[in-house]
Parts: C-alpha cells; sequence; structure tokens
C-alpha cells in the first residue's frame, strides 16, 4: 500500500478509512483476535504527575489505594483472566520505579504463571532497570508494558514529573533484551490529529509488537476532570491511523472503549483493532467477561 499522509487520511470518507485499514488488517493479521486481562498489584500514591491518572499522589481522585499484593494473590489474578478468555496477563503497578524486593515478589508470581497456567505473563512497572528486565526475563516473563502516551511535542502538556526520552530508552532496552513490547497511549487529552500521527510513526519505528489504545474519560479529582471525551467517530479513525501504519502490530483497545463506542464498539475491530483487554482496568470496572466474549464472537463472524 503507498504512503498515506495524514491529510489524505483524514480527507477520506469514513467507510473508505474504515475498508481501508481492515484490508490492512486481513492482510498482515488475519483472524487473529486477542483478549488481555491484568491484576492492578499496586494501586495509587504514585509520585508521578500525569494529568490523566487518578493514581497519582497530587491529586484528590476517589480510587482504592494499596501496597504490593502478594505473589500468590496475583496468581490468582491470572488463573481468573484464564477463565475469562484472556491469552495474556498483565501485572501493572503504580509509580515511577520499583524496589528490588517488589521486583523479586513479581518474578516469582511471573514464574508460577509461566508453569502452572495457559496464559502468557506480561508486566507494566515503570521505569524498570536492565538488570531488572533480565531477572523478570529469567522468571519467564513475554511482554513488557510501557505505554509513550501521546507525542513527544504535547507529551509536557501531560506529564512534567519525568520526561518522554526516558520512556522510549526502557521500550528499546526490552526490546534489546528479547522480549515483546506492549506500548500505545491515550487520546482526547487535547492532542492534535498530527500528535497521534507522530505517535503511531514512533511506535512502528520502535518496532512493538502491540500498540493500546486508550480514550480518554475524565475523572473527578486530576487536572483533566473537566476535558470533553472524543466523539465515537474520532476514537474509530484513531484506531485505523494505528493500523494503517503499524500493519502487523496486534492494536488492542482498552479504556475508554465503552463509554466512547458504548454498543458499537464492534465499529473499533472493522476498523483494524484485533484485541482488547477484559476483565476491567487499573481503578475501573469495565463490561463483563462475559459481554466482552459475546463482542469477541461478534467480530469473529464480522470477519468471516
Amino acid at each position: 500500500m503507498r504512503r498515506l499522509t495524514l491529510d489524505k487520511i483524514l480527507s477520506m470518507p469514513f467507510d473508505e478509512l474504515i475498508l481501508t485499514a481492515n484490508r490492512v488488517r486481513q492482510k498482515n493479521c488475519g483472524g487473529k483476535v486477542e483478549a488481555c486481562g491484568i491484576v492492578n498489584a499496586k494501586s495509587g500514591s504514585c509520585s508521578e504527575d500525569c494529568k490523566f491518572c487518578a493514581q497519582s499522589a497530587r491529586y484528590s481522585a476517589d480510587i482504592g489505594r494499596h501496597p504490593l499484593v502478594s505473589a500468590a494473590r496475583m496468581v490468582e489474578a491470572a488463573e481468573q483472566a484464564q477463565v475469562n478468555g484472556a491469552t495474556r496477563f498483565g501485572i501493572v503497578t503504580s509509580g515511577n520505579r520499583l524496589s528490588p524486593g517488589e521486583l523479586e515478589i513479581i518474578a516469582k508470581a511471573i514464574k508460577s504463571v509461566r508453569q502452572n497456567l495457559d496464559i502468557l505473563p506480561c508486566a507494566s512497572l515503570g521505569c524498570i532497570s536492565e538488570k531488572g528486565l533480565i531477572e523478570l526475563k529469567r522468571a519467564g516473563l513475554v511482554r513488557y508494558h510501557h505505554n509513550l502516551e501521546t507525542s513527544k511535542r504535547f507529551y509536557p502538556e501531560v506529564v512534567t514529573t519525568h520526561n518522554y526520552d526516558e520512556r522510549v530508552r526502557i521500550v528499546k532496552l526490552a526490546v534489546s533484551l528479547g522480549l515483546e513490547v506492549c506500548s500505545g497511549g491515550i487520546f482526547g487529552l487535547g492532542e492534535t490529529w498530527q500528535d497521534r500521527m507522530d505517535l503511531a510513526n514512533l511506535l512502528k519505528e520502535l518496532n512493538v509488537d502491540a500498540a493500546p489504545l486508550n480514550f480518554f474519560i475524565p475523572i473527578k479529582g486530576t487536572p483533566f476532570e473537566n476535558k470533553e471525551p472524543i466523539s465515537s467517530a474520532d476514537a474509530v479513525k484513531i484506531v485505523a491511523i494505528f493500523r494503517i501504519i503499524l500493519k502487523n502490530a496486534d492494536i488492542k483497545v482498552v479504556a475508554g472503549r465503552e463509554t466512547i463506542l458504548k454498543d458499537f464498539q464492534a465499529l473499533l475491530y472493522m476498523a483494524g483493532a484485533n484485541g482488547m483487554m477484559i476483565g476491567g482496568y487499573l481503578t475501573k470496572q469495565g463490561r463483563s467477561s462475559a459481554d466482552d466474549k459475546e463482542l469477541l464472537g461478534q467480530v469473529r463472524e464480522l470477519w468471516n
């Protein structure tokens, strides 16, 4: 397919854009569709100032807060994710960095998941060191998750306590160690279409294996609590752009899909998505696993 510019993509009729993205998905991913589950292994009290995030200690969002849970609790969550139909399971923690002791507990959980379950362990643990990543890989970690969130240009409008180059460095480090990488962003923070395309192009350059796409829903108590969510049409266009640019990477629609698309989530899959998070998010419950399983069945029917 010839290279499409942003102007060309945005000027395409809506149905043509969806069909174009769906053809890219068919050619590069076939009928593969993947569900992921997560555990909020350490919640809240984060020192960072991401303006969209309820877990920052700087804001007054009403969420549950707890220290790192036990390895046994992480394994239980992985078992439930597998029952829910997930094929990958992510251990997610708040904060910029974990202590060596916390990493040891997570490595123990990953080893148990890999040895005893039929679900692939992933982790999202902030700015981890090379030593920490090696330790987790030896325990059985398959994929590291580290979102870039938005473009480098817009990033300072969203986060000031750590820089964009550090995020990119972590992604490159995980790739260099032979881990799969999941990295995406959140949309509706005030970024432009160029910012969205710049993020997609950078993720392509970094050769990520999967890109989770989150649609911002305002959370009371955060600096962005009064921002208006993006439209359902824009959410579909974002998915299409990422599919067209990233081609064979898994495009996963994550937080906000229920609120933005409601009963029309299947449109996201016709526009190129081929994955979802199932069983809830970090601080929000999301839809029931039964409803998401039904949606996955509808998607497979649409594709066949």
